[in-house]
């Protein structure tokens, strides 16, 4: 009976184990900022993980949107706990899971380019968003990436039926 208990408290820490490197590597497919990313690719990184935000793990569409929110953007939207309740709520949850996306340049310049977003949200209901991502200036790993600093609250368009 004590061998039992042993080995049943040997397969939970395995369990545990193998569970937390899955979450790890699954965190480790997330796509980082990198001065070769163009802006269009940025929106286009972001609205992937939200169509698709629990196919790596629970929220990594989210969390993968959060990557390249520009350094003044999270200090209104974060800490990354906040940010996913922002995403979940009224104003951004069409976003989760949505059907297809489309984007459209608007304006781009040396530091700064704004797209029309187009949402085709999982009720069948289109909305549309204006994005606008900048290329950060300061020194260090974030130097010269594109990154989110705006996305406007959406405005709905229709249904698609």
């Amino acid at each position: 009976m004590y061998l039992n208990k042993i080995k049943f408290f040997e397969n939970i820490i395995f369990v545990i184990l193998i569970s937390l490197l899955l979450t790890n590597l699954a965190k480790a497919d997330l796509i980082k900022p990198n001065s070769g990313i163009e802006p269009i690719q940025v929106v286009k990184i972001q609205l992937r993980g939200l169509k698709n935000n629990d196919q790596l793990y629970k929220d990594g569409g989210i969390e993968q949107t959060w990557e390249f929110a520009h350094p003044k953007n999270r200090k209104f939207t974060g800490p990354l706990t906040k940010f996913k309740s922002m995403i979940k709520g009224d104003d951004f949850s069409m976003l989760l899971n949505h059907k297809e996306h489309k984007v459209k340049e608007v304006f781009l310049s040396d530091d700064v380019a704004t797209f029309e977003v187009t949402v085709l949200n999982s009720d069948k209901e289109y909305f549309k968003f204006k994005w606008q991502v900048e290329k950060f200036k300061k020194e260090g790993t974030l130097k010269n990436c594109w990154l989110t600093t705006a996305v406007s609250s959406p405005i709905s368009i229709g249904s698609s039926i």
